[in-house]
C-alpha cells in the first residue's frame, strides 16, 4: 500500500469516527424527548461500521479474511491462504486496487423497550399516569463519544505521521 492510500484509510476512518460522534451528541441530546413526530418515544440510534471490500484483483480484506478462517474447521486454519498477492510489476502501491476502509453500513434504532417514569401530570403521560422516556444512559454515551474521540485523534496522528512520510520521500528524491 502506498503512503497514499493509507492516508485514505485514515480519512475514512476520522470520517466514520465523526458521524459516530454525531449520532451520541443526537442521542443525548434526546435522552428526554417522549414524543416524536410519529408519537413515539425517542429511540437511541447505533452505528453499524463495516470494511470496504478490496476488489479480486488486491489483497483481501480483513472481512475476507476473518470469513475465510471462521469458516474453517478449529484447527484446520491454511495460513497459507491468507497470503497477500505480490505486487504487480510497476505497481508502486503494492496493490491493484482502491485501499480498503471503515464505512458506515447503517445507522439504526435501538429496540429496547422505553423506560416508564411516573408523572402524572406531563401530557404524554398515558391513563395510569406513567410517561415512555428513552432507555438512554448517560454514562455509556460518554464512553461511546469518548471512544469516537480517541479513534479520531489517532486517526488524526496517524495523517500527521503520513504526512511527514511523504515530505522525507520529497525531499530524499530531491
Amino acid at each position: 500500500m502506498n503512503l497514499f492510500g493509507m492516508l485514505d484509510q485514515s480519512g475514512d476512518a476520522m470520517q466514520t469516527e465523526r458521524m459516530r460522534a454525531e449520532v451520541v451528541a443526537a442521542n443525548m441530546a434526546n435522552a428526554e424527548t417522549t414524543r416524536t413526530p410519529d408519537g413515539t418515544p425517542y429511540r437511541r440510534q447505533h452505528v453499524i461500521f463495516s470494511t470496504t471490500p478490496s476488489s479480486a484483483s488486491g489483497p483481501p480484506s480483513f472481512g475476507q479474511l476473518f470469513a475465510k478462517a471462521s469458516s474453517a474447521p478449529v484447527g484446520l486454519l491454511n495460513p497459507a491462504a491468507w497470503q497477500v498477492q505480490q505486487p504487480v510489476a510497476g505497481d508502486i502501491s503494492g496493490t491493484n486496487s482502491v485501499s480498503p476502509g471503515v464505512r458506515i453500513a447503517a445507522v439504526v434504532a435501538d429496540t429496547s423497550a422505553p423506560l416508564k417514569r411516573y408523572d402524572p401530570g406531563h401530557p404524554d403521560a398515558d391513563a395510569e399516569g406513567y410517561v415512555s422516556y428513552p432507555d438512554i444512559n448517560p454514562m455509556s454515551e460518554m464512553v461511546d463519544l469518548m471512544g469516537a474521540t480517541r479513534a479520531y485523534g489517532l486517526n488524526a496522528s496517524a495523517v500527521q505521521a503520513e504526512k511527514s512520510m511523504i515530505t522525507t520521500a520529497i525531499e530524499i528524491a530531491k
